[in-house]
């Protein structure tokens, strides 16, 4: 979606009646240029989740046990080779007995922060565990402090974008922006990459690119800001 156009509106004549006598002094008051503007960012996820199932049913409960756990380290210890962080891992067990065999069933979730050491995890466990574990594709999404970091980023480009276009309204008639009157936020709008291009694909069938597109989240932000218009700009320290 488009960013709304710009609206600029300047007023180069003085609202007051001019000084009976000229003086070098600055521009009278009133001489104010007012515009719009808007700016559009998006962020890539920072985060991203990743399931493991794995599961053995014995006829005896200690071999039943001893064949998750010993996979469950195997696991644990790949991660934190691998620079994940202990508490970034989370693990949940199911021990049940059918007929007269006994399931262990068990759930790994890892929270990546890096995606590559993500990915290296991931080839290892399925080249050392191969079918012994089904490793679900991974869930990406945003921590609320990249989306509080977005939202403050479009802001402070879309008031950037305004001060600019009154810069170069004011260098069109010859006179030098000054300090800001007004600043005010008029519209900002949030929405996720896959709003408005629905998957045609399965997300099993999605590849990693495709999987942080859709997550991918953006921000649009839209201000009016009011600055002072100065004089005639210098032109000797201009060239200076």
């Amino acid at each position: 979606m488009a960013p709304p156009p710009a609206r600029v509106f300047a007023e180069l004549v003085p609202a007051q009646a001019p000084a009976q006598a000229p003086a070098p002094a600055p521009a009278p008051p009133g001489r104010e240029v007012h515009v719009s503007g808007s700016a559009e960012l998006s962020a890539g996820p920072d985060r991203a989740r990743v399931s493991l199932r794995l599961g053995s049913r014995k006829g005896a409960a200690v071999a039943a046990r001893s064949s998750v756990s010993r996979r469950l380290e195997y696991i644990a210890h790949s991660a934190r080779q691998r620079g994940v962080p202990e508490e970034n891992m989370t693990v949940t067990e199911d021990f049940s007995r059918i007929e007269n065999t006994y399931q262990m069933e068990a759930e790994v979730c890892i929270v990546f922060s890096d995606f590559g050491k993500m990915q290296n995890v991931c080839n290892l466990l399925i080249e050392k565990l191969g079918t012994s574990v089904t490793i679900s594709p991974p869930h990406f999404y945003h921590t609320p402090e990249a989306i509080d970091t977005l939202r403050r980023q479009v802001c402070v480009a879309a008031v950037g974008n305004t001060r600019q276009k009154a810069h170069e309204v004011c260098q069109l008639f010859g006179q030098s922006l000054g300090k800001p009157l007004l600043i005010r936020e008029e519209e900002t709008k949030e929405w996720g990459g896959h709003i408005n291009s629905p998957l045609s694909n399965s997300p099993e069938s999605l590849t990693l690119q495709e999987r942080i597109q859709n997550a991918t989240a953006y921000a649009s932000c839209r201000v009016f800001a009011v600055f002072e218009i100065k004089g005639k700009e210098n032109r000797r320290n201009k060239l200076l």
